[in-house]
């Protein structure tokens, strides 16, 4: 290496052709950033007039990080990752800033659309005036387009006109003729099959001149008007035929008298979400429940399932063990196992009239438990499917662990008259908290969402009652969530749900700290035994 390089603070520099700077790269990297630029701002506005807010911060974030990365020197290194950099931040940042924004809103059943959207849907709501003429109709149809005319007639005046989707009306004179230039008349066989379809057609050039067919009575057709019309200025609703006003009440355009218009919108609705949680009692108790068995059922499956490949991995780790080879390769097979396979086994087998463990404890001692009926056995059984599935995989980390365990320590110990309990206790069980502790950790943070086995034991029951929230016994924070979110009981509530998974975020990143510095505290405890 030379002396040049050697001295160079900072390790190896970079030689100096590394980084393009001829005048055709650099026009190349303006000409391709002002295209990414162009795009990104198009997609931006977009976003921000459709109201997708998150989406387009993180958007503008990753094109100002591409626009310093390619033209600043110093960043150079940094062109061979931006663009994995990017889908990174856009498949990890954008989620968690969109969970975010939804915890600040009401988006969930009745709030699904933008408001843009909400406005167009209930102006698209019609009515007939009191005087409005109603005249009976002959359907036509363009076998070439699909598309429809209508022949109506006035039986007051006898006068009639034809007229087709976004053209005005022609008038006409006479009967309605088999054929007029490419449209055929509809045979009446086939009209009732059609009749939800031209229903949904608005015949005529808006606004003044538009007609449309009834679908509660056959064979008439009236020029319809808009029933609800928007008034910017006040933000609000003005039904036509009634003239009552419907204001803009947290997403939905409600009148005096309590009546609302559907659909509603998603809109700010500022900490609601975390009063609700944590100022209704109903709420704050079934969340209480769940958050503590929660952290109950992650604790209890790590230690269980610790302890049972624990006392495997060191049973047989002595190489007398008759054979330990195709014992231990038994041993892993709940681990190949799919959890949505191996469930629904552990459930028929736990069946309280088929299960052959509750008939063989039947059998024995005339009684099985409750598997799923019971709170407290549900829990039990929950946990004994966890421990099936689990065990394998501390198994095999613990026999990893042993295999690197210091052997003279042993013989120090043997020499010192030290049993097999003190050497467990105060040798082995402290290396390999050390050694497993973080896998440990990680552990914990998988069973506190762990939501298969939850769903598909008994999908979280037996039910909690005095709730008002759909919420089972053995329902952990995931699944919790997950019957707020998707609406379980027929109703979504995304905008709750999203708050519940902030607050576990906020309380899984504390106990995952506290976990983290209790390991270091472990290894600390190693480096002295």
């Amino acid at each position: 290496m030379s002396t040049r390089l050697q001295g160079a603070p900072g390790g190896a520099q970079a030689p100096p052709d590394a980084a393009p700077n001829s005048l055709t790269a650099l026009l190349f990297r303006i000409v391709l950033l002002a295209v990414i630029d162009a795009m990104a701002i198009w997609i931006v506005y977009r976003m921000v007039g459709d109201g997708y807010w998150p989406l387009a911060a993180v958007l503008i974030f990753i094109t100002i990080g591409l626009n310093i990365v390619f033209l600043s020197g110093r960043m150079y290194p940094l062109r061979y990752i931006a663009p994995g950099l990017a889908l990174m931040i856009i498949m990890v940042l954008y989620p968690i800033l969109f969970t975010v924004y939804v915890s600040f809103t009401n988006y969930g059943q009745g709030h699904l659309v933008s408001k843009q959207d909400a406005i167009g849907q209930i102006e698209s709501q019609t009515y007939l005036p009191e005087d409005a003429a109603v005249y009976s109709w002959t359907a036509y149809q363009n076998p070439a387009t699909n598309a429809y005319m209508l022949w109506m007639t006035n039986p007051d005046t006898g006068e009639s006109f034809t007229v087709t989707e976004g053209e005005a009306p022609v008038a006409r004179s006479g009967e309605a003729p088999a054929q007029i230039d490419d449209f055929v008349q509809v045979p009446q066989n086939q009209l009732f099959s059609k009749l939800t379809e031209i229903a949904a057609i608005s015949f005529g050039l808006p606004p003044d001149q538009v007609f449309q067919v009834s679908q509660t009575r056959l064979g008439q057709a009236a020029q319809y008007e808009s029933l609800y019309t928007y008034d910017a200025a006040q933000d609000a609703m003005l039904n036509q035929q009634t003239g009552e006003l419907y204001r803009n009440v947290n997403g939905v355009y409600a009148s005096e008298s309590g009546q609302q218009l559907s659909p509603g919108f998603a809109t700010p609705v500022g900490v609601n979400n975390y009063q609700r949680l944590f100022g209704d009692p109903a709420l704050r108790s079934s969340f209480l429940l769940v958050f503590l068995w929660t952290l109950i059922f992650a604790a209890l499956s790590v230690l269980f399932t610790f302890a049972l490949g624990m006392f495997l991995a060191i049973m047989f780790d002595v190489p007398e063990m008759p054979l330990r080879a195709p014992l231990r390769s038994l041993l892993l097979i709940p681990y190949t196992i799919p959890a949505f396979v191996a469930v629904p086994v552990w459930v028929g087998l736990l069946n309280p009239q088929f299960g052959i463990i509750s008939e063989t404890m039947y059998t024995l001692i005339g009684w099985a438990p409750p598997w799923f009926s019971d709170p407290f056995w549900a829990k039990v059984g929950v946990l004994l499917v966890q421990l099936w599935l689990g065990f394998p995989y501390m198994f095999v980390v613990v026999t990893g662990a042993l295999q690197t365990l210091p052997k003279d320590i042993y013989e120090a110990a043997d020499i010192d008259g030290a049993n097999a309990w003190n050497k467990f206790r105060s040798m082995t069980l402290p290396l390999l908290l050390v050694t497993v502790g973080p896998l440990l950790v990680a552990s914990f943070a998988f069973n506190f969402n762990n939501f298969t086995v939850i769903d598909l034991y008994a999908r979280g029951g037996p039910p909690m009652t005095g709730v008002s929230t759909p919420v089972g016994h053995t329902d952990i924070l995931a699944t919790y969530t997950y019957r707020i979110a998707f609406g379980s009981t027929g109703r979504s509530d995304y905008g709750y749900a999203s708050a519940i998974t902030m607050m576990i975020f906020i309380i899984l990143f504390f106990i995952t700290q506290l976990q983290f510095r209790y390991t270091n505290m472990l290894e600390e405890r190693g480096r002295n035994v």
